[in-house]
């Protein structure tokens, strides 16, 4: 971590040695630090400078002294605070133990005991704080520190200090907030400017629901779709998530997070007897799912009164809706979508009730199918819509309901309502190279882990993800069975897939069975029969889902069903062919489906003109993460980029002009994102072995790869610095953290260091100058994209923004004098650079528009072009318009498993 600001030190070292940085957080940083008078380790909180700036110190400074009053056991006492050379501190004890949150990482979920009793020493704590006039704000698992068995609450008051530090300016006009979304009262995240003790109690109810069930009540990728939730859902019960959960404490939690204050408990000593009390039932709203109520005889009575007085209406109606009915109609008709409504991977998905179809196709207005998006056609209309907010998904399916669909978009899982709205991120975690996402009927989603050897499953609400199947294969779309306790899914041992088998799943063991063996795609629909594709056709048999074996002779349903090619360096085909529930068959008759699209390699001149480049054939590349990436040598004579063929997703090395293309790595799962070393003898690339890591090979192909740098949220990009004394990466966010970083090791440390990082803002597509002095990239700090420059590696002694309108894909010029980027009208755009302290930049001018058969894929966050060494040509790829595939239209089948089932008998 970067060490404190040698000016604080200095203006503390009479009282205070700072010895390391501990963490940071949306409102300070905290060292660990000794204090010098009382010989004793402590905690000292900076405030961040432009928080200083904004609230005022010494207001601040005056606040939070009212907390330095509240002695009790189970509150973090103040012992010091002020101001040292600008910089606004205040010290707490150092505890020496961890976190709520960290334990919470660790084990999910608590013992049911373990949570009572510290949500019970923690509302002991807002108790005796609210008797005092003091109301935290801030309740949420990092506030809440682990000693000795016992939880120390941390920061109060601070939020409450912030929010009035400044009599004419709030917070929430600053851009800046005050609390945590997930763990804040409707009351607090509407901005209201009276907050009473009863916001405390409902974050209190949300830390302990999180300790049961191992995720907040209501969870989403930002504060808003937080909200949204937390003002317009329930949350689900805990009982039915886990049954040891007493119902006294469910009614407890019920009753804390309550919309209304006035309908939570009166104090936080009210809550802590309640979750004491086994005889405590609650009162006011419902958590969904939670079991009835037994009724009192005299409510028997009332309840039966309407069945009593229905019973002769139900007898006739009983006559006539058990009377013996005709099988409904088997219907097949064809529907032809317009060109730009294509459906590009996969398969098309029919909705549970088959009202509906999601599919994956061309972003609207773009040439490439290299933009796509999901597209949702109703079956009472004619054409498809897109699916706003969905650019880069892959492989959708719906709810159980059919309400929402789930998608993964760039290893992304995430959940939208069909009538649209924000998509909500469930995991960061997912395999972009399997489709298929198993929607259970109880409520959870099951997916493959990036890397494709384990199952993960995620509540459809939000929460923690947790590993439900590990396999030394590698397997694929996973697809529901009935009861929620396993799954189909299929195995494979390579990368052409050429020995797949089709497995159940079981969920609760962790452990599976072979079904049928050649298969690798099945499907099961409640009429009680399974789907599977062998030899290109598509076969139903009678299917136990209790027993999870088949039970009767295979028919064929479909004679010739169509496949797409493999995607993001994946080259088992996917049978395009689906079902739902009512009855629906989706299916695409024919050979494969191209997809992703065919490339060719050219040069690109300042004035726009394109040159072909002999590469030997067309490329196959994936966008949206999968293999997109290449480089030139120092020297400009070599070419190493990612590809897609049979053999997997690898990094490639061309000979220019015309020399041969070799192979230089050999893993099959996708390699990608070459960049050279300076030597221009080895590479480094982005590999998926065991969750992306930054790998290094040599430039021939020789030799052993090794690891350059691996990050708890991966890596997506990576280079050396041209002095060799750096690796700089850009990671993705883990779960509750979706905002990108840039970070930094030292060769040989696997330490990282924040060099572009904070919890708010996205930072990505880095590029360091030649000189290795400088570091471009992009943020979206203003709101949209825009290009950054800053020093390196003393990244925070400046910085100053390049694009003024949007811009992306940062290059500099061989010289380190010009910085290219791409603006938001997706036009090359150069600007002249002055190296100095500060640099200058200069004026901003397009050299030509991008055509939309040029790649540039925004959900790549990566620059996909190169620069010629004498920094007149530009290395990209465009697109070929001619197909050489048709695209075939859909084949709809409604009530098919009549016409099956006559077939069987």
């Amino acid at each position: 971590m970067p060490p404190a600001p040698a000016s604080l030190i200095s203006a503390l070292a009479d009282r205070y040695v700072v010895e390391r940085e501990l963490g940071a957080g949306g409102m300070a940083t905290v060292y660990l630090a000794r204090d010098l008078r009382h010989d004793r380790r402590v905690a000292l909180k900076v405030l961040r400078p432009e928080l200083s700036a904004i609230l005022g110190g010494e207001r601040f400074l005056q606040e939070i002294r009212t907390t330095a009053n509240l002695q009790h056991p189970h509150i973090l006492s103040l012992f010091d605070s002020g101001t040292a050379d600008g910089f606004v501190f205040y010290v707490m004890p150092y505890v020496e133990g961890e976190s709520l949150r960290d334990r919470l990482t660790r084990e999910h979920q608590l013992p049911v005991d373990d949570a009572i009793s510290i949500a019970s020493e923690v509302a002991d704590a807002l108790q005796y704080a609210h008797e005092h006039g003091v109301i935290h704000r801030d309740i949420k698992p990092e506030n809440v520190l682990l000693h000795g068995g016992h939880a120390m609450v941390a920061d109060f008051g601070i939020a409450l200090a912030a929010s009035r530090s400044d009599g004419s300016t709030r917070m929430t006009d600053t851009g800046l907030s005050l609390g945590t979304p997930a763990y804040m009262a409707p009351e607090q995240a509407m901005g209201e400017r009276e907050i009473s003790p009863r916001a405390d109690i409902y974050a209190l109810g949300v830390v302990l629901y999180e300790m049961l069930s191992g995720e907040p009540p209501f969870a989403g990728p930002t504060a808003q779709a937080i909200v949204a939730r937390m003002m317009t859902e329930e949350p689900r019960s805990l009982i039915v998530q886990r049954h040891s959960v007493p119902p006294n404490v469910e009614a407890a939690v019920r009753r804390a997070l309550e919309k209304l204050p006035a309908d939570r408990f009166g104090s936080a000593a009210e809550f802590r007897t309640a979750l004491n009390d086994p005889r405590f039932a609650g009162s006011g709203g419902t958590l969904i799912g939670r079991p009835a109520v037994r009724p009192t005889p005299r409510g028997r009575v009332l309840a039966a009164a309407p069945w009593v007085l229905a019973a002769g209406a139900l007898a006739l109606a009983g006559a006539l809706l058990f009377r013996p009915r005709a099988a409904p109609p088997v219907t097949r008709y064809v529907v032809a979508l317009p060109g730009h409504q294509k459906v590009l991977e996969y398969r098309a998905t029919p909705s549970p009730d088959g009202s509906l179809l999601i599919f994956v196709g061309r972003v609207p207005g773009q040439m490439s199918d290299a933009n796509f998006q999901l597209w949702l056609k109703h079956r009472d209309r004619f054409d498809a819509e897109p699916v706003p907010g969905t650019t880069g998904a892959w492989n959708a399916t719906f709810s159980p309901d059919s309400r929402s669909v789930a998608f993964i978009g760039g290893g992304r899982l995430f959940t939208i309502g069909v009538g649209g709205g924000t998509p909500v991120e469930l995991a960061d975690s997912a395999a972009p190279a399997q489709p298929g996402i198993a929607w259970l009927d109880d409520g959870t989603i099951v997916f493959a882990k990036r890397g494709g050897k384990a199952l993960l499953r995620v509540p459809s609400g939000g929460g923690a993800a947790e590993t439900v199947y590990r396999s030394a294969e590698t397997i694929f779309e996973p697809a529901p069975l009935p009861g929620a306790r396993a799954v189909l899914a299929g195995t494979c041992a390579d990368a052409t897939c050429s020995s797949a088998n089709l497995v159940a799943v079981d969920l609760r063991a962790g452990t599976s069975s072979v079904i049928i063996r050649g298969v690798g795609y099945g499907h099961y629909v409640s009429s009680g029969h399974l789907i599977f594709v062998r030899d290109q056709a598509a076969f139903a048999a009678p299917f136990d889902a209790r027993s999870r074996r088949l039970t009767g002779a295979p028919v064929v349903i479909v004679d010739t069903v169509g496949f797409t090619t493999g995607s993001f360096g994946i080259a088992r085909p996917t049978a395009e062919i689906a079902a739902s529930d009512a009855g629906t068959l989706v299916y695409r008759r024919g050979g494969a489906q191209a997809t992703g699209g065919q490339y060719e390699m050219v040069w690109v001149d300042r004035s726009g003109s394109a040159t072909p480049i002999d590469m030997g054939g067309n490329l196959k590349i994936d966008p949206g993460g999968g293999n997109p990436g290449w480089a030139l040598s120092p020297d400009g004579r070599r070419l190493a980029i990612g590809l897609a063929t049979a053999s997997g997703g690898d990094i490639w090395v061309k000979e220019l002009p015309n020399g041969p293309m070799s192979r230089v790595t050999f893993d099959t799962m996708p390699d990608m994102r070459p960049r050279w070393l300076p030597d221009g003898r080895r590479l480094t690339f982005v590999a998926d072995r065991h969750g992306y890591e930054l790998h290094e090979v040599s430039a021939d192909g020789t030799g052993a790869e090794t690891v350059l740098a691996r990050h708890p949220h991966g890596i997506f990009e990576g280079a050396v610095s041209p002095d060799g004394k750096w690796i700089v990466a850009r990671t993705r966010g883990g779960l509750g953290h979706q905002a990108r970083d840039i970070v930094g090791f030292h060769p040989g440390d696997t330490t990282a260091v924040p060099l572009i990082a904070s919890a708010a803002f996205d930072e990505s597509a880095f590029r360091l100058s030649p000189d290795g002095r400088w570091i471009a990239y992009e943020s979206d700090e203003t709101g949209r994209r825009e290009i950054y420059v800053r020093p390196f590696p003393n990244t925070d002694d400046g910085k100053w923004q390049a694009s003024t309108q949007g811009g992306s894909a940062p290059l500099w010029a061989p010289d380190g004098r010009e910085l290219f980027f791409v603006d938001a009208e997706r036009r090359m755009t150069s600007m002249a650079f002055t190296p100095g302290g500060p640099p200058t930049l200069g004026a901003r001018r397009v050299l030509f528009p991008l055509s939309g058969r040029l790649y540039l894929a925004e959900s790549d966050y990566y620059a996909p072009y190169d620069i010629s060494p004498d920094g007149r040509r530009f290395l990209m790829a465009r697109l070929i318009e001619a197909d050489s595939t048709e695209v075939l239209p859909l084949m709809v089948v409604d009530n098919w498993v009549t016409e099956l089932r006559g077939r069987l008998q």
